[in-house]
C-alpha cells in the first residue's frame, strides 16, 4: 500500500468512527474491501447501523450512492433497468434502473428471489449490464454492499455459492459496547441525528480516481 493510499485510508476511517460509533474493526474491514475492489455482505441484525455506514463512507468520498430495499417482488428489471416504449417518438428509451450508480446498497439481499438476486451478477463480475443484447458499462468505481438480517429467516432466499463468490468479504456485525452507546446518546444530544441533512453536511475527503 502507497503512503498515499494509507494516509487516506487513516483519515476516513477516523471520521466514520466519529459517526459510526464503537465498529473500529468493521470500518477498517469495509475500507479494505473498498481499496481491494472487492464486494461485501454485511450480516447484522436491525439498528447496528450497516446502512449509515455505507451513506457516510459515501459522501465521504463524494460517489454517487443508490439504495435498494430488496423485497420478494422485486423484479431483476426494478434492479438492472429496462427499455421503454414513447408513444411521441415512438422509440424505445432506456430506463436505467439504481444499479447505475457507483456505490450500491443491496439492503437485505436474502429476502429477494434468486432471479432478481442473479441481476446482480453480471453487474458484480464484467462491470457491465446487458439489457436487450446490448452491454451497457458501469462506472469505474463500482461497488456492492450487500445487507442480510441473521435472524428472522422464514420467506428469505439463501444466496447460492456462484453469488457468493462475487463477494470479497462477509462482515459481522455486532452491537456496540456500553461505551460506545454511550457515546451515542452524546452524538445525539450534540444535534447529530444521521439525517440525510446530517450526512450530507460531513466535509469530504479526497480520494484519487
Amino acid at each position: 500500500m502507497s503512503q498515499t493510499n494509507n494516509s487516506i485510508l487513516i483519515n476516513l476511517g477516523k471520521a466514520i468512527n466519529q459517526i459510526v460509533v464503537g465498529q473500529p474493526t468493521l470500518i477498517k474491514q469495509t475500507l479494505i474491501a473498498l481499496l481491494a475492489g472487492g464486494h461485501i455482505i454485511l450480516e447484522g441484525v436491525l439498528g447496528t447501523g450497516k446502512t449509515l455506514l455505507v451513506k457516510v463512507l459515501a459522501q465521504l468520498i463524494q460517489s454517487d450512492f443508490r439504495r435498494i430495499q430488496l423485497t420478494p417482488d422485486v423484479l431483476p428489471s426494478d434492479i438492472t433497468g429496462t427499455n421503454i416504449f414513447d408513444l411521441n417518438t415512438r422509440d424505445f428509451t432506456l430506463k436505467r434502473g439504481p444499479i447505475f450508480t457507483e456505490i450500491l446498497l443491496a439492503d437485505e439481499i436474502n429476502r429477494t428471489p434468486p432471479k432478481t438476486q442473479a441481476a446482480l451478477l453480471e453487474a458484480m463480475e464484467e462491470m457491465q449490464v446487458t439489457l436487450d443484447g446490448k452491454s451497457l458499462p458501469l462506472p469505474d468505481l463500482f461497488w456492492v454492499i450487500a445487507t442480510q438480517n441473521p435472524l428472522e429467516f422464514e420467506g428469505t432466499y439463501p444466496l447460492p455459492e456462484a453469488q457468493l463468490d462475487r463477494f470479497l468479504f462477509k462482515l459481522i456485525v455486532d452491537y456496540p459496547e456500553q461505551t460506545a452507546e454511550k457515546q451515542m446518546l452524546l452524538n445525539r444530544q450534540s444535534g447529530f441525528a444521521a439525517k440525510r441533512s446530517d450526512i450530507a453536511n460531513l466535509k469530504p475527503i479526497p480520494v484519487p480516481r
